[in-house]
């Protein structure tokens, strides 16, 4: 059965920075054991080495930083939940060895700071933001619009720390390393108020932007491996196996893949039609190009039904994209169970502390639906028909993992482990914002155009590093 939130919680105050170096070492002389071993269930790692290109432009930009003549973000890209480690080995490491090699000396150790979600603590353990915090993060609430204390730490942060600044302008994971999902405009955004409080103070540093290519792969293609997780994933879903025949065992794999995501979104629209009264309109087969197509648009449907459920418990309405909506939906869940509205729970009487209760237990069941949309909003057909390829296959597979165990109750699924992985990370030329400020001051609606214009802009730098 899922787990869900019984008790209503205090509320998730911010976690302000507190940055100390010899944490920050500590960090970085156990990072080997952390990108090799999994010291945690839903920190897969096994990644066993990382290349870095181009890494001389974050050099100059950190040589630069320091010289006081510019201010900088690193803007990375955001597939998996081991990207911090990779992000931590491309600063504290390959800059360091990369600057050491040019003679230039840079302040150790090389970090940045760092915005992360403050619901990471919630998944993870309030020790984590001890941790977070000590290393240079900043916490953000992604679903609040706007979440202005978060904000205003993040522009005091760009503007006057003594360490860059890191946000992924993703915002969240996609799980497909080929794909980059819908960016967010906190990275230009950011860039423009650091500017701007530059020219306000009649300081001369520029404003950079530096987007981060990352992509793993994996060392092996273990088709064997997938296959047994195909098989495990088939028994939960009471699939029968598929026989085996003289095909491949890439083949075999790929058409278990299809079968299988077939059969679970079947299913979910049936639970969606029984016990939530969802009406489901069946694409005909002849009117799609190809059967990818015809499956993609009933996931979308069904994604956009689940989505459906929580909004209107919630009283939502249902507009804009699906992340969009996955974020609203996560914002008013925990106003209804980190309550700011309410004093120190202790001193509730027993009838206001039972409502109280009530009310987060039913926004966390509401909540379930949005988790499961929120692991496939990427997924189309189109991605693993394009090029069946290991890392693909594995990928997708991956995801059906994580709701399956969502819905058999892991709050915070552990993922199975397909192999050793290395990365890649492509440093890409700095974006220059300094020049563009009168644009973005020319009033309101230039400013949001402004801000569209660069966050294109970091996208297309982005994609450039995708090798697909």
């Amino acid at each position: 059965m899922p787990q869900f939130v019984r008790r209503a919680q205090p509320p998730l105050n911010f976690i302000p920075t507190a940055y100390n170096p010899l944490i920050m070492r500590l960090v970085k002389w156990t990072l080997p054991f952390l990108l090799r071993f999994r010291i945690r269930p839903w920190l897969p790692a096994g990644i066993q080495r990382i290349e870095v290109d181009n890494v001389e432009r974050l050099v100059e930009l950190y040589e630069q930083f320091e010289a006081g003549k510019a201010r900088f973000i690193i803007a990375p890209r955001h597939v998996e939940v081991d990207d911090p480690l990779s992000g931590l080995y491309l600063c504290s490491t390959a800059v360091a060895k990369a600057a050491a090699a040019k003679g230039i000396r840079l302040k150790q150790p090389v970090h940045t700071h760092f915005l992360y979600e403050r619901g990471m603590t919630i998944w993870a353990g309030k020790g984590l933001g001890w941790l977070l915090s000590r290393i240079g993060g900043s916490p953000i609430r992604r679903g609040r619009k706007p979440d202005w204390v978060g904000l205003k730490a993040a522009r005091k942060i760009m503007t006057d720390a003594d360490m860059p600044m890191v946000v992924a302008p993703k915002g969240a994971t996609n799980g497909y390393s080929e794909r980059l999902g819908q960016l967010e405009p906190g990275v230009a955004q950011l860039s423009f108020w650091c500017a701007e409080d530059l020219h306000r103070n009649q300081r001369q540093e520029s404003v950079f932007i530096a987007p981060i290519g990352l992509q793993y792969r994996y060392v092996t293609s273990s088709w064997p491996r997938l296959a047994a997780l195909l098989s495990k994933l088939e028994t939960q879903s009471g699939l029968p196996p598929l026989p085996t025949d003289s095909a491949p065992i890439e083949k075999h794999c790929y058409l278990r893949i299809l079968r299988l995501g077939e059969h679970l979104i079947k299913t979910m629209e049936l639970f969606y039609a029984r016990f939530h009264h969802k009406t489901f309109e069946t694409p005909k087969l002849e009117d799609a190009d190809s059967s990818y197509e015809y499956c993609a648009e009933r996931l979308q449907q069904l994604l956009d039904k689940s989505l459906q459920v929580a909004e209107q418990f919630f009283n939502l309405p249902s507009k804009g994209t699906l992340v969009d909506r996955c974020r609203r939906l996560e914002e008013t869940s925990w106003n209804c169970i980190y309550r700011e509205d309410l004093p120190e729970l202790s001193t509730l009487s027993p009838l206001e502390r039972g409502l109280a209760d009530w009310a987060a237990q039913e926004a966390s069941v509401r909540e379930l639906h949005m988790r499961i949309v929120e692991s496939f909003v990427a997924v189309d057909g189109q991605y693993l028909a394009g090029k069946p390829s290991f890392e693909r296959c594995a990928e997708t597979t991956l995801l059906m993992s994580d709701m399956l165990a969502r819905l058999d109750g892991d709050k915070l699924p552990g993922r199975p482990r397909l192999g050793l992985r290395w990365v890649k990370m492509t440093v890409q030329p700095p974006i220059e914002v300094t020049s563009r400020l009168a644009d973005y001051q020319q009033g309101r609606r230039a400013g949001r155009a402004a801000v569209g214009v660069l966050t294109e802009e970091i996208r297309q730098s982005l994609e450039a590093t995708i090798e697909r």
